[in-house]
């Protein structure tokens, strides 16, 4: 009976060993498995939100357009998901000096180089393969994605000025990704409007860049050339570019023909209202280091996003004429 007994508790002991070791490895995989997810940047998929322009300012809404438009939001996502890896990689050492980027996983360790290079590569692989099977244009507009944001990855990125033109470039990028693969020509306003815009957005984060540089006396490469004074009134000028262009788009004899309607001014409203609050935040809260973050998390930015989309909508199917 004592042998027994001690026989049972040997296989208790050894059956609890075993489970703490299981528990410690599924925690450590999950561990890995969310550093994965980090690096992907998933939350960033919001700009890729993009490539359904073109559908919403035709109202070209089907089941084969929209299977389309997903398949190009995708593909844009992987290739994204690879250049933001292929920059954190570019920029570990200075991201270990940030006091926010130090937490990415490349730069804080838990992810090792060699692991993020291969997903890197599956990644780009996956997506080029992808659109090149499904659409050769859109295989062009990734490629070209792809090979521009390398060139700025490595180079392009410590140029003034040039920087913002190329993350800009990106959003348009965007929109011809959605473009092709759905047989719509882009209205040139919907380029220009894009285009500035998210230079404006760039100009921000570029501000952000150089606040934290300067209160921890460490100089990114990214952002030589650039000071306060230069970005606020870049970014002021740039406001009310976007917005006359924006008022100009909506009154221009070519889109009210388009859409049968005299009314879209009236979603410019709207358009004010969004940058006046995305100033707010930049210059009294002093938050615009991270545009993404700042739609999924500002209410304010929401409801007026929201309410813009409605009203646009709204507009052009009911107030014809």
């Amino acid at each position: 009976m004592i042998e027994d007994e001690k026989i049972k508790e040997i296989q208790q002991n050894t059956y609890s060993g075993t489970d703490k070791f299981e528990s410690k490895e599924n925690i450590l995989n999950t561990s890995k498995l969310k550093s994965i997810i980090k690096l992907l940047r998933p939350d960033h998929y919001i700009k890729n939100l993009f490539v359904f322009a073109p559908l919403f300012f035709v109202f070209k809404f089907s089941v084969d357009s929209i299977t389309n438009t997903l398949i190009s939001f995708a593909t844009f996502s992987l290739i994204a998901s690879s250049i933001y890896i292929l920059n954190d990689l570019n920029d570990i050492e200075e991201d270990r000096l940030h006091p926010k980027k130090k937490h990415r996983p490349l730069a804080s360790k838990k992810i090792s180089k060699k692991m993020a290079l291969i997903i890197m590569a599956v990644l780009s692989i996956t997506s080029l393969t992808g659109a090149f099977i499904y659409n050769t244009n859109l295989f062009y507009v990734l490629a070209f994605y792809f090979v521009m944001n390398i060139a700025y990855t490595f180079k392009l990125k410590q140029i003034p000025i040039v920087d913002v033109f190329i993350v800009a470039a990106g959003f348009v990028m965007r929109l011809m990704a959605g473009a092709v693969v759905t047989d719509i020509t882009l209205s040139k306003w919907i380029v220009i409007i894009t285009f500035l815009l998210a230079v404006f957005l760039a100009l921000a984060k570029r501000r952000d860049d150089v606040i934290l540089s300067s209160e921890s006396n460490l100089m990114r490469k990214s952002i030589g050339g650039y000071n306060l004074e230069f970005i606020n009134a870049s970014m002021i000028l740039m406001s009310g570019i976007v917005i006359i262009s924006y008022i100009l788009y909506t009154v221009s004899p070519d889109v009210l023909e388009r859409l049968n309607t005299q009314y879209l001014y009236l979603t410019a409203f709207f358009v004010i209202l969004g940058i006046l609050r995305y100033m707010q935040i930049t210059f009294v809260e002093q938050k615009s280091g991270n545009p993404t973050k700042l739609v999924l998390k500002d209410r304010f930015l929401q409801l007026t996003i929201f309410s813009w989309l409605v009203s646009f909508e709204l507009i052009i199917n009911f107030l014809v004429g």
